[in-house]
């Protein structure tokens, strides 16, 4: 048994690929179908924005080739060659070890993957396409994964210039209880809104040039004031911190327009500059601009690169213990025969005398358990040497003995 993987994720794919291979439930279902006809009967589908991966278990290499056909075939208006990854055996495992992980997403160290990779397991085991091999080593890589994240913190350390931003404004000035103006309804914007909606704030403005698009926050933030974005001065007036997020050529925030007359803290989320540089010489302003923002989470990235290199230790372990339990599984068949034949010789041998001899039914228990008993003596050293064997990289040829010696089909 060995594990497969073959896929496509942002590495090799933009967006616009990506957008065309997702998997849905209906499409995993065929894909198992066609994965069952190459007699493949253990897979797992990971579809999430930044990846279309496909795992598999399997026992013969020819099947490698079917699983790749079958992955195509999905796809049929793309050609898919120049993006498809594949992986085999120990490979295919380290890398299922750091994807669950966070090691191979598109922000080192993100946690959401991690949730991914156990659903997809789930919706294998529900649809009957998961087996103990691939249950076990999925369960080995989340548990991994959970370590990672609980000893080393990787995802603790924010890239987000927005969650940043944010966080140093409470560091700054306190966000709780105070007035807020957010100008600006873009993604960044939002963004900068959910983060302050943590925060028991005493009001939140926002405003944007396109009144209906402010107006769509609301949607989403009901909490949130929206006013007209030729008012934002007059409001400004009565906030104690203003941030900006616009894709505006021009200053959305000009000191000639507003002069702050108590303490004030502006956060300019935009590039190009959203509020005017003047406001450092106001003896009532502190700014916060992106330069400084940038620096601390490149100085996080740096800092999550560093946790990402630590963590290998922690997978190289991991990832030693399912290898070795992958390898002594290669023998439970061929221990496991060896039991059954054991119990079969038990019940004849035990049918035989009975029937040969007048014996109580006291004495009946103690003959089966003694001719039990003998057998299993004669199989304990064999049996653990075929799970001693079982530890080499090779067992197979082991396990094909004694399959051929004791006659096992």
């Amino acid at each position: 048994m060995r594990l497969g993987f073959l896929g496509i994720n942002y590495k090799k794919a933009q967006l616009d690929i990506r957008d065309k291979i997702s998997f849905t439930d209906t499409m995993k279902l065929d894909f198992f179908q066609k994965s069952e006809a190459a007699e493949v009967r253990q897979c797992m589908v990971l579809s999430t924005c930044n990846r279309s991966e496909v795992y598999f278990v399997y026992t013969k290499e020819e099947q490698e080739a079917k699983i790749r056909q079958a992955y195509e075939d999905m796809f049929p208006e793309i050609d898919l060659k120049e993006y498809i990854d594949e992986l085999y055996g120990q490979e295919a495992i380290t890398y299922l070890f750091r994807t669950a992980a966070g090691l191979e997403s598109l922000v080192l160290g993100e946690d959401q993957i991690l949730g991914q990779v156990q659903e997809a397991l789930d919706y294998s085991r529900t649809m009957g396409f998961s087996g103990k091999e691939l249950n076990r080593i999925v369960r080995d890589a989340v548990t991994c994964a959970k370590r990672v994240k609980t000893e080393l913190k990787i995802s603790e350390k924010p890239l987000s210039v927005s969650y940043i931003g944010i966080r140093m404004l409470d560091r700054v000035c306190g966000i709780a209880g105070k007035r807020i103006l957010v100008i600006g309804s873009g993604k960044t914007a939002a963004l900068a809104l959910k983060y302050l909606c943590e925060y028991e704030t005493e009001k939140i403005y926002a405003c944007s040039r396109t009144y209906s698009h402010a107006k769509r926050l609301r949607e989403e933030f009901p909490q949130t004031a929206i006013i007209p974005y030729e008012e934002r001065y007059q409001v400004m007036g009565q906030c104690d911190i203003i941030i900006s997020a616009t894709a505006s050529p021009h200053l959305t925030v000009q000191r000639a327009a507003f002069e702050p007359e108590k303490p004030v803290t502006f956060l300019d989320l935009a590039a190009p500059r959203d509020i005017d540089t003047g406001f450092e010489s106001s003896p009532y302003a502190k700014l916060i601009n992106l330069d400084m923002l940038q620096e601390i989470a490149a100085e996080n990235r740096k800092e999550r690169e560093r946790l990402a290199k630590e963590s290998e230790e922690i997978l190289n372990e991991a990832l030693e213990e399912t290898a070795l339990w992958l390898r002594q599984s290669r023998v439970d068949f061929a221990i496991e025969s060896l039991q059954q034949r054991c119990g079969v010789i038990v019940e004849d041998s035990y049918l035989y005398l009975n029937r040969k001899m007048e014996l109580s039914p006291r004495e009946q228990k103690l003959l089966k358990k003694v001719l039990n008993a003998s057998l299993q003596r004669l199989l304990k050293e064999p049996i653990r040497e075929l799970k001693r064997l079982g530890e080499e990289q090779e067992p197979e040829e082991y396990r094909r003995f004694i399959e051929k010696l004791f006659q096992f089909e």
